[in-house]
C-alpha cells in the first residue's frame, strides 16, 4: 500500500513559513487562497506558519468540509484559538464557544426561527422597516439623483431589523446611540480581523498588554459597544414584568434557567455576549450579501428585468399603493429572486473562510492528515470558485444553476455550499435572512433601477472584486448608486 502523497503548500521557506507569500498577496487574500487551492489535486492546502508556532489545512474539498461540519464535528471545534482572538466582542455568545454553553444557547435561540417567527418577522419588522424607513430614503435620493453608499443603508437598515426582532427595541429609542455603535462595531471587526490574519500574533498580543495603537483603539471601541448592549438590556430589564408575555430572543434568554450565574453582573454579560452575537450575523451578514447582490444586478440589465417580471407576476392589489413590500406568502413563489440571491451568495459568501481546531489526529477523506492542535479552514469563498465543485462556469454569475426546467427554486448540497455552514452548527437563521434579502430586493427592484458608480459588478470586475479583508466580506469603499424611478408602472387588477 502507497503512502498518499504530501499535502500541498504555499511556497515555504525555513523559519518564516509562508510569511512572504501571505504578505505578497495580502490585498487579494481569499482569490490568492482560491487560485492555489483550485490548482492542487484535492482543493486541499497544508499551511505553515512564522517560526512554525502553528501549522493547519485548508480546504475547499466538499467531502472534506463534510467531514469537519459533521461526520467528525466533535473532533474540530472553535477552541482557543477563535476564543482568544474574538473573546473581548463576542465573549461567551454562541460563535464563539463550544460544549454546554453553545447547546444551551442553540437551543434557546432555535425557538425564534420556526415559521410562525417568519411570519411574524415579515408582517411586523421587516414590512415596517422597509415602509417607514428604507423606502422614504430611497425615494428622497431619487427625486434628488442624489448618490449615496447603498451598503451603510443596507446596514442600518437590517441593524434597526436586529434591534427589534431579537431584542425587542424600539431603534427610533437608540438612534442617537447607533451612529457612535456603528463605527466602533466596524472597528471591532476589523481589528479582530487583523488578529486573525495577523502572520505573527505575538505582535497583536504586545499590543494588547500595552494599550498601544489599533488595540488601544480596540479597547475603546469594546467600551462603546458594551455600553450600548447594557442600555438594550436594561431597556429590558425594565420591563420585567411583561417579559413573560414577550417571545423576542432577549427575552428568552432572560427567563431561561439553563445557565446558572454567581450574580446579576454575570448574568447580565452573558446577555451581552448574547446580543453582540446577533447584532453580528443580523446586522453585517445579511448587509453584506444584499451590497454584492445589488453590485452584481446593477451591471446586469437583462436579470434586472427577469426580477422585475417575476415582481409583476405576484404582486396583488396591494402593488398598486406607493411603495410596495412583499408579503410572506408573495416572497415564497419569487423563485428567479431566490435563485438570485443564492447564486451571489455562492460567489460572494459573507463570511468568507471559516476556521475550527483540532481536538485530535485525524486524517480527511481526501487522505490530509490533520495534526491534533492544528487550524482546519474551509474557504466557502474558494469553493463557489471551484471548477471541481461547479464546473467550468464556475465564476459566472447564473442564477439558472438553482432552477430546474419548471423554473422552480431547487437547493442544493450543503456541503457544496457553505455559505450558511452545515451540520449541527448550521446558521439558525438561514431562511430569516433570505425572507428579509427577498423582502429588501423585491422591494427596492420593484420600484426603481440602480444605476452604480463603478458600473457594478461586471464580469471584468469580478476577476478583481473590491473586498476589505475583515471577518466579513465588505465591499471596499462602501457601494455608490443612483436610482432610476421606474416608468412601468403596476400591473392592472
Amino acid at each position: 500500500m502507497t503512502n498518499p502523497p504530501e499535502t500541498p503548500s504555499p511556497q515555504s521557506y525555513p523559519i518564516i513559513g509562508n510569511l512572504l507569500s501571505f504578505l505578497h498577496n495580502r490585498h487579494r487574500f481569499h482569490d490568492w487562497v482560491t487560485d492555489m487551492l483550485s490548482q492542487t489535486p484535492t482543493s486541499t492546502l497544508r499551511v505553515c506558519t512564522f517560526l512554525n508556532l502553528s501549522h493547519g489545512i485548508c480546504t475547499a474539498n466538499p467531502t472534506n468540509v463534510q467531514h469537519l461540519l459533521y461526520t467528525n464535528f466533535p473532533n474540530y471545534i472553535k477552541g482557543s484559538r477563535f476564543h482568544n482572538v474574538l473573546c473581548e466582542l463576542l465573549g461567551d455568545g454562541i460563535f464563539n464557544v463550544d460544549g454546554h454553553l453553545w447547546t444551551v444557547q442553540r437551543k434557546i435561540a432555535s425557538h425564534e426561527f420556526n415559521t410562525k417567527s417568519l411570519k411574524n418577522f415579515v408582517a411586523d419588522t421587516v414590512k415596517s422597516e422597509i415602509s417607514n424607513r428604507l423606502l422614504p430614503y430611497l425615494s428622497a435620493a431619487s427625486l434628488a439623483d442624489e448618490q449615496f453608499d447603498l451598503q451603510a443603508v443596507l446596514q442600518r437598515f437590517t441593524f434597526a431589523n436586529i434591534l427589534n426582532v431579537a431584542f425587542g427595541v424600539d431603534p427610533s429609542r437608540l438612534d442617537t446611540e447607533n451612529s457612535e455603535f456603528g463605527k466602533a462595531f466596524d472597528l471591532a471587526v476589523e481589528t479582530t480581523s487583523s488578529r486573525f490574519l495577523s502572520p505573527v500574533p505575538l505582535i497583536w498580543k504586545f499590543k494588547r498588554f500595552c494599550e498601544i495603537g489599533s488595540e488601544k483603539k480596540f479597547k475603546d471601541a469594546i467600551k462603546v459597544i458594551d455600553n450600548y448592549a447594557m442600555k438594550i438590556i436594561e431597556s429590558r430589564e425594565d420591563q420585567e414584568n411583561e417579559i413573560v408575555n414577550n417571545s423576542d430572543l432577549l427575552s428568552r434568554f432572560m427567563s431561561n434557567d439553563a445557565v446558572q450565574f454567581q450574580d446579576h453582573d454575570q448574568k447580565r454579560k452573558f446577555l451581552r455576549d448574547i446580543v453582540i452575537s446577533f447584532v453580528l450575523a443580523g446586522r453585517d451578514s445579511t448587509s453584506t450579501a444584499l451590497t454584492w447582490f445589488f453590485w452584481l444586478i446593477a451591471a446586469r440589465p437583462r436579470m434586472a428585468e427577469l426580477i422585475y417580471k417575476e415582481l409583476l407576476s405576484v404582486a396583488t392589489a396591494a402593488a398598486a399603493e406607493e411603495g410596495i413590500v412583499f408579503g410572506y406568502d408573495e416572497l415564497k413563489k419569487l423563485h428567479y429572486l431566490h435563485a438570485a440571491l443564492s447564486e451571489s451568495l455562492r460567489l460572494f459568501p459573507p463570511v468568507p473562510i471559516n476556521s475550527r481546531l483540532t481536538v485530535d489526529d485525524d486524517v480527511l477523506p481526501d487522505g490530509t492528515h490533520v495534526g491534533k492542535g492544528w487550524f482546519a479552514d474551509y474557504s466557502a469563498y474558494a469553493m463557489g470558485r471551484m471548477e471541481k465543485v461547479w464546473g467550468p462556469d464556475c465564476k459566472e454569475f447564473k442564477p439558472e444553476r438553482w432552477l430546474n426546467d419548471e423554473g422552480v427554486y431547487q437547493p442544493l448540497d450543503p456541503f457544496r455550499y457553505p455559505v450558511f455552514h452545515s451540520g449541527p452548527r448550521i446558521c439558525l437563521g438561514k431562511e430569516m435572512a433570505f425572507v428579509q434579502m427577498k423582502s429588501v430586493a423585491a422591494a427596492v427592484l420593484y420600484e426603481y433601477e440602480l444605476v452604480a458608480a463603478d458600473g457594478g459588478g461586471t464580469a471584468e470586475k469580478m476577476m478583481d472584486p473590491p473586498y476589505m479583508l475583515t471577518l466579513l466580506l465588505r465591499m471596499r469603499g462602501g457601494f455608490l448608486v443612483r436610482l432610476k424611478k421606474r416608468r412601468c408602472g403596476p400591473p392592472e387588477t
